[in-house]
């Protein structure tokens, strides 16, 4: 048994460690290319795109729609049944996918022209994103974890190669920019129908329910309808959490302007690469295991569920104190004197890394539909506070006001998350 044990802590080392280099390396992709933009576009043009891959990637998460989170739901509680939800949620996928490209477009309809002529070339990361949460669900129903860091590597790798090629023609404008972003998300998109296809046809390899029966029991296929009604918490949460982190970036371009867009950009696509680390473990590594656990063995569920709160404290308050240290230094020498107005923002944006870290650790117990529809009403009231804010302090603070917004959306998710863990925790014991 304890043999058993340490080859099993051996494995769950081995995987942690490889999502975890594939995060971090993916994380300096990201800001090696939003340090290339922005040097080659400057403050006020990188504004423009930076504003628009925001939109974009605000109304994405709802083609998604949160069903990776149910699929794992269902799959850690019924096994190889869970089949049976595969195609409706694949029809309500597609739904959900036409209407967030039909946001996308109106959007761009109604925008100045400038932003519009960006916004629809970017159009393809709506499927793309879909793609993406797809084929992270099924390698991590399967615990294909190689495949999953390089699965995530794709979308960082391809922009990289955009900002690179936008450097050697000396390109200023965002559009042949915005026209690279979007046929890397189609090549995406396209990579994905294998896995897709593996999916639809029950040849997926799951892992931790034992090898696949000869013949399932008899179970009755739900209807698209019957998803519907158990997975919209999920898709709410899901879509609500983008409006929260992405929405101070797209009013700063309407209340402040393009360039008070590019520095504040700049800033959270820092933090959206801090943030990598808290979804890595916890997406990407435990959450099939979470669910699992917790229907299957309370006991290591409650033992992770404790240890995984401790670590990620101290990893978020390390984290946020490395920023403070080396973001003075860090921002001139990578992305120019023109961003030095970077620096103060991130400043306030240290505060955010212990917040969001423990708030992932203590969130993990929140898995049920029934808690779910708890997390909405999380998410959304942090993402009222976060627009109530900006809309009060970003006219007369620009990108300082956006950042104190965030940092108090951040606390109010904290504070309820605590509440939810305190209140709902009880039904796992």
């Amino acid at each position: 048994m304890a043999a058993h044990r340490f080859t099993g802590l051996k494995r769950a080392v081995a995987a942690l460690s490889l999502l975890s280099f594939a995060t971090a390396f993916g994380a300096a992709l990201v800001l090696l290319t939003q340090s290339l933009l922005a040097r080659q576009l400057g403050p006020e043009v990188y504004g423009l795109f930076a504003s628009s891959l925001a939109t974009v990637s605000m109304i994405a998460p709802f083609a998604g729609f949160g069903l990776s989170q149910f699929r794992l739901r269902v799959y850690g509680a019924e096994g190889w049944s869970a089949d049976r939800w595969i195609r409706p949620s694949l029809h309500l996928s597609l739904i959900t996918g036409g209407a967030a490209c039909l946001v996308v477009v109106v959007w761009a309809l109604l925008a100045p022209a400038g932003t519009g002529r960006v916004l629809l070339p970017l159009l393809p990361i709506v499927p793309a994103l879909l793609a993406v949460e797809l084929v992270g669900c099924k390698l991590r129903l399967e615990e294909r974890y190689r495949v999953l860091a390089g699965w995530q590597l794709l979308i960082p790798a391809g922009r990289l190669l955009v900002a690179l090629v936008a450097v050697l023609l000396a390109a200023r404008h965002v559009v042949p920019i915005a026209v690279g972003y979007g046929a890397v998300a189609l090549l995406v998109a396209v990579l994905a129908l294998p896995h897709v296809r593996a999916m639809l046809d029950g040849s997926m390899e799951l892992h931790g329910h034992g090898p696949r029966p000869e013949r399932l029991p008899a179970s009755r296929v739900p209807a698209t309808a019957e998803v519907w009604a158990q997975a919209w918490p999920y898709g709410v949460a899901a879509a609500l959490y983008p409006i929260f982190f992405q929405v101070s970036t797209v009013m700063l371009k309407y209340l402040g302007g393009d360039a008070h867009a590019g520095r504040f950009g700049i800033s959270m696509a820092v933090m959206s690469a801090i943030y990598l680390i808290p979804t890595t473990i916890y997406q990407k590594f435990l959450l099939s295991k979470l669910h699992r656990w917790a229907t299957h063995d309370r006991p290591r569920f409650w033992l992770v569920y404790r240890r995984g709160i401790a670590a990620m404290l101290a990893l978020g308050l390390a984290i946020g104190a490395l920023l403070l240290v080396a973001m003075p230094w860090v921002v001139p020498l990578a992305f120019g004197p023109a961003y030095l107005g970077v620096v103060p923002i991130l400043t306030v944006l240290a505060l955010c890394p212990p917040i969001r870290f423990l708030c992932t650790a203590v969130g993990s117990v929140l898995l049920t539909g029934t808690h779910m529809h708890y997390r909405v009403l999380m998410m959304g009231l942090a993402a009222a506070v976060t627009i109530s804010l900006d809309v009060l302090l970003i006219p007369a603070y620009h990108e300082m006001g956006a950042a104190w917004a965030i940092v108090a959306g951040e606390c109010v998710l904290l504070a309820t998350t605590w509440i939810g863990a305190r209140r709902f925790g009880g039904e796992f014991r």
